[in-house]
């Protein structure tokens, strides 16, 4: 069985170096073959990653990237660069800074020796923010949950069969969001609880812009599901309001309408053209190990 392990990184080799040192700790009593991909997402950092203790990885390739894509668009990179060029039975994306915790891998690979068809996701019990950023990302899965009728509950650590990879390079909400692709594509996926590690070195990059950014970028998936039941809200919104509309009582509306807005606004980054050419963002590739 061959297992790719896609990484996307931008200036953090320092943690990316460690990850491998622990991924390698993991793997070292399951008996299956791993290799790393790593995406550079055009870091202006000089690449020093190290492999001295590595040896139960089979592989490490680092997918030099011309332009800086972000995160998303690295990940949909590497799955169509693993999907056209590796041979390959699963892929686990996951981030290169220690927030997506090695030794769950175990877990992964327990679940496909007992359904090998499903793909896996890791769904976040507990996570090592602090509590503003907690209380935001917990606001998030409700206001998704109440547009879409999607609980999400995990990011891009997940662990995907071949057949599931394919489905994500040919859907253009893949070139948007990661888990908002996964949830349209399978209702059918298994579980695994996931701990959100604590990042090797330094300070975590998740910003509350970019939390905002992630959130309407996964309700954009699935945007018909918002025009519907924001419609159905505002109707029983009036209803309910009608004899007391004034300023106050019309913010909820308001703020409604500017979600619908943001939303179409953001699904427009969703690109089946771009995915496809995105291999042509490559540099170079070097193979480390």
């Amino acid at each position: 069985m061959k297992i790719k392990i896609l990484i996307p990184i931008y200036n953090d080799f320092e943690s990316v170096s460690k990850l491998l040192e622990d991924i390698n700790l993991t793997i070292s009593n399951i008996n299956k073959e791993f290799s790393v991909i790593i995406i550079n997402d055009a870091s202006t950092d000089k690449a020093n990653i190290n492999i001295s203790t590595v040896d139960k990885i089979k592989s490490i390739k680092i997918i030099n990237m011309k332009e800086n894509r972000g995160h998303v668009r690295c990940n949909a990179t590497g799955l169509k660069y693993i999907h056209d060029n590796e041979e390959f039975d699963y892929v686990i994306p996951m981030d290169g800074d220690g927030e997506d915790r090695p030794e769950e891998i175990k877990k992964f690979i327990e679940f496909i020796e007992y359904d090998s068809l499903k793909p896996i996701v890791g769904e976040r019990i507990k996570r090592s923010e602090g509590i503003l950023f907690k209380s935001f990302y917990n606001i998030h899965k409700l206001i998704t949950f109440f547009f879409t009728g999607h609980s999400i509950k995990f990011g891009n650590y997940t662990c995907l069969p071949k057949s599931t990879v394919q489905k994500m390079i040919n859907e253009k909400a893949t070139w948007s969001s990661f888990s908002g692709s996964l949830v349209k594509l399978e209702k059918n996926r298994s579980t695994i609880p996931s701990t959100r590690g604590k990042r090797y070195f330094g300070p975590s990059k998740m910003s509350f812009y970019n939390l905002v950014k992630h959130s309407l970028s996964i309700i954009g998936v699935f945007k018909i599901n918002v025009i519907f039941r924001s419609i159905l809200f505002f109707l029983i919104y009036i209803f309910l309001i009608s004899e007391n509309l004034n300023y106050v009582t019309s913010i909820p509306l308001i703020a409604s309408l500017a979600l619908v807005i943001s939303v179409l606004a953001i699904s427009k980054r969703e690109n089946i053209g771009e995915l496809n050419d995105s291999l042509s963002n490559i540099k170079n590739i070097e193979k480390i190990k």
